[in-house]
């Protein structure tokens, strides 16, 4: 069945499925990189436990290694959290091979429901909305997901803009100043509007 992302999930079957392995600056998060894309455009999902998995089969099998803490999935890549005292060098494997696994089955990533949710409409937006989320696309987003977490605008109120850090980002020791240093000081010079930035739900 040919879906609205633009390929067909139930021919997964059909592809060899590669992944290579990348670190990024949170130590108990891997970013395990496809080489086919598992979601489209900006389309993201971070789940944080196997309940709140519920919409995507492979989270919740991969929910059931109980070191596993978080997964997150956007573009071609899934970056999966730990509990500190596993170490990677002991679990990586089996949770690539499990996902290439998954991946060449041919079962669906996800379930309907998930992806009627992702055409629900969010309510019209401002034009100061708008000029944040074109920045944290086109500036921040590629950076961020380069270490296998995701950023994602949430609100904007009385000069506060708010995001939500996803995947590697969720709990990194890092995150903090990437966030003051770097997107902070890029939305303040581009749109006086702005007078901080915060992360929400980290």
């Amino acid at each position: 069945m040919e879906n609205n992302q633009g390929y067909d999930r139930d021919k997964m079957y059909e592809k060899v499925v590669t992944i290579y392995l990348e670190a990024n600056p949170n130590p108990n998060s891997l970013k395990f990189v496809t080489s086919m894309m598992l979601v489209d455009g900006m389309e993201q999902y971070d789940f944080s436990d196997m309940e709140n998995a519920a919409p995507c089969p492979l989270a919740q099998e991969l929910f059931g290694f109980p070191f596993v803490e978080r997964v997150f999935i956007s573009s071609n890549f899934i970056t999966i959290s730990k509990s500190a005292e596993v170490n990677w060098e002991e679990v990586q494997g089996a949770l690539k091979d499990h996902i290439i696994d998954y991946l060449q089955s041919g079962k669906v990533l996800f379930s309907k429901e998930a992806l009627a949710a992702q055409e629900v409409s969010k309510g019209e937006e401002t034009e100061i909305e708008a000029k944040i989320k074109m920045i944290l696309d086109e500036y921040i987003r590629p950076a961020v997901e380069s270490d296998g977490g995701a950023i994602t605008f949430h609100s904007f109120q009385n000069g506060v803009v708010k995001v939500l850090l996803q995947g590697a980002c969720s709990g990194c020791p890092s995150s903090t100043i990437t966030l003051k240093q770097g997107i902070e000081n890029l939305l303040k010079h581009q749109l006086p509007e702005v007078q901080s930035v915060e992360a929400v739900g980290v």
